[in-house]
């Protein structure tokens, strides 16, 4: 069985990395939204027309990325959704939502003290993980059916 996991959130750490390093072996395929922030935050302007407004600017960016997301979150058996520590991720909540709207399986990716702020995207997850390595364990029991040694 192949599982076919969409990649959420945070893009200022190597947490998807570390997912993906940690998963080799293993049958899956991974996808991502675009993690370049540059890219992600001007690609509606750089295809579609510059725009004086910053808000329209961002609108743009937010409309052509949701194309890849909305995609990617179908596309998906897992959807994985990390929320870091610096920033706030509001596409990720986003994402955990239409991931869970659409019957996906979710993993919700956080440390502890975003435990109380997160309950209502906790409550949508079929697990909430505090680490990279507690989300492999989770895709390879669920390829395999063994527990970590």
């Amino acid at each position: 069985m192949t599982l076919q996991v969409y990649l959420s959130g945070e893009i200022h750490t190597d947490w998807r990395e570390q997912i993906t390093e940690g998963a080799k072996g293993l049958d899956v395929r991974f996808s991502s939204p675009v993690t370049d922030h540059a890219a992600s935050d001007d690609c509606g302007v750089a295809i579609l027309g510059a725009e004086e407004n910053k808000y329209w600017h961002d609108h743009k960016g937010a409309m052509v990325n949701a194309i890849r997301t909305r995609k990617g979150i179908a596309d998906a058996d897992v959807v994985v959704v990390h929320f870091g520590e610096q920033y706030k991720q509001w596409n990720a909540a986003f994402d955990a939502g239409y991931a869970a709207a659409l019957g996906k399986s979710l993993i919700i990716l956080h440390g502890p003290d975003h435990a109380h702020a997160l309950k209502e995207v906790d409550a949508a997850a079929l697990a909430v993980a505090q680490d990279p390595g507690q989300v492999v364990e989770i895709l390879r029991y669920v390829l395999t059916g063994q527990l970590p040694a």
